[in-house]
């Protein structure tokens, strides 16, 4: 066994952040279509910008690692400045780089984001690849998978392959857009061979076909966990996270705190629930550390920045009792 708890798995991109100063929203309130305006052949001013790593797995990587996880990153990057930049903000957290693949003549994932009155709107150039699976990887007690480009199907097929050779390997599954277009059809496997999955409240309506209204239900997390996760987890933005693993429901509410940014939020979420479950805490403690941590995303500018650290999170775990956070059964 490698003394790596996780291998996390899917992409990193680098993020750049702008904050415009002239801008109008146009909202039309009985679509709730809203359209950021800018002048047609004008130069807009910006009053901030800042570049931040990004990307599902490098969120996972950083997250997990400053909560005391032993994670190693299996990524497939570009051999450009971005991907460099990248691997070095990596290595600034003490993430595991041995997987790391840096393609020679391809370019690395690049997101131009539009902070806008608390919410982003993202440019996002996915990098035209295909997708290399390390030899050797080695055995770990858990690997989370997540968001990939179009032409990931080959590798997952590796993915499952390897997972069935290595049942002792738990999978912590996050599909991310090219996954959920693709339908279950096309992530079915991984589905069946996950642990622990982690989705948004209109994925989880997507994938199962059900749909639950106001509210995450029982019957969309029983629906979920029919997919095959021993572990469905669902969060619902403000309404918070609910968990259903096969005997009980639960579910927990959120820390009321201002949004500076939403970026990353729903990776905050995963990547506190994920390490608090690798380090055999309950389910219960698991939905608090995710609600914590990405409360703490959300007031800082880009994914990463405001990840807890195990040092930062008893704090903020009595910070949430106090302001009554709780999860009930439901």
């Amino acid at each position: 066994m490698s003394n790596l708890d996780l291998l996390s798995v899917g992409d990193a991109n680098l993020d750049a952040f702008i904050t415009p100063s002239e801008s109008e929203s146009l909202c039309d309130i009985n679509t709730k279509e809203c359209l950021i305006a800018f002048s047609y052949a004008d130069k807009i001013p910006v009053k901030n910008l800042e570049f931040s790593v990004g990307g599902n797995a490098a969120n996972n990587l950083v997250g997990t690692k400053r909560l005391g996880v032993n994670s190693g990153a299996v990524l497939t990057l570009g051999d450009d400045s971005t991907g460099v930049q990248i691997i070095e903000k990596l290595r600034q957290e003490s993430v595991d780089l041995t997987y790391v693949i840096q393609q020679p003549s391809t370019l690395s994932n690049f997101n131009m984001v539009i902070s806008y009155t608390g919410e982003r709107t993202i440019f996002t150039y996915h990098a035209p690849r295909s997708y290399e699976f390390p030899v050797n990887l080695p055995k770990v007690p858990w690997m989370y998978l997540t968001s990939m480009g179009e032409s990931f199907k080959p590798f997952y097929n590796h993915i499952t392959e390897w997972l069935v050779k290595n049942p002792e390997t738990k999978l912590s599954f996050n599909p991310g857009t090219w996954q959920l277009r693709g339908g279950i059809d096309a992530i079915e496997n991984v589905f069946k061979l996950s642990t622990l999955v982690f989705v948004n409240k209109q994925e989880a309506e997507k994938l199962t076909g059900f749909e639950a209204k106001d509210k995450v239900t029982k019957e969309l997390l029983m629906a979920l966990s029919g997919l095959g996760p021993k572990i469905a987890v669902i969060t619902d933005g403000g309404n918070g996270s609910f968990v259903f693993d096969g005997n009980r429901f639960l579910h927990c509410g959120i820390l009321p705190v201002d949004a500076y940014e939403r970026t990353g939020a729903g990776d905050a979420f995963g990547s506190g629930f994920l390490s608090a479950v690798i380090k055999g805490k309950t389910l219960e403690e698991a939905l608090i550390w995710g609600t914590v941590n990405s409360a703490s995303v959300i007031g800082y500018t880009g994914a990463q920045r405001g990840l807890l650290t195990e040092d930062d999170m008893s704090t903020w775990v009595d910070r949430a009792k106090s302001s009554g956070v709780m999860v009930e059964e439901m």
